[in-house]
This record gives C-alpha cells, structure tokens and sequence, in this order.
C-alpha cells in the first residue's frame, strides 16, 4: 500500500497566547492542543497536523463542527487569509482549559 498521500502527525502540545483574543492557553491534558478553547480560534501553521510548515499564518476561524463516533466533536476551522478549511479534535473535556461548549454549540452543525 503506497502510504504517501497520507498526512503525517507530529505531537505538538504546547501553551501559547492566542492571536484572536489575547488570552494565555495551556497545554491541554488529553491531547495536542492547537486551538484556544476561550474563543476556538486557531492559527494556520501546520499543512499537516503539528508539522508547523504553513507559510500562512492566517487566524482560523471556527466555523461549524461533525460529531464523529470515533472522535467526538471534531471543530471546523476556516482560514481568513487563504481560505483553507481544516478540522481538529475538539478538547471539550480537557481537565485543565476545556473548550466552550456553548461557544462549540452555537457554531453550525455539518453532516
């Protein structure tokens, strides 16, 4: 099986400052954090997730969510400078910062 057209993942969990609401953001608990769970934004960075070679840099709007029986609720993200749409994991149970879930809730839902 040729393995090549698939993303690769690096385990990139560190705390940072969000660029959209100037709120400081830890580590999450449970996974990679990569998104602030005050307003969900994101920053375009990554073309793979945690491999930090975007050029972009662009804030990455929350834009709806999926609920996926595998992996929970998985946020939809847009990017306001390119337009590149991407999805992550949501942290809604993280123990130390766990994202909105009403914030979560009244984004639009997708099938």
């Amino acid at each position: 099986m040729d393995r090549t057209h698939l993303a690769r993942f690096t385990d990139i969990n560190e705390g940072f400052v969000c660029e959209h609401c100037g709120r400081q953001v830890p580590p999450s608990k449970s996974s990679c954090r990569n998104h602030c769970p005050y307003c969900l934004y994101s920053k375009h960075v990554d073309n793979n997730p945690g491999d930090r070679s975007s050029s972009c840099g662009g804030l990455m709007r929350p834009v709806g969510y999926e609920l996926s029986g595998k992996k929970g609720i998985v946020l939809i993200f847009k990017c306001e400078k390119c337009g590149v749409e991407k999805k992550n994991i949501s942290a809604y149970e993280d123990p130390i910062a766990s994202d909105d879930y009403d914030l979560i809730l009244s984004l639009t839902p997708r099938e």
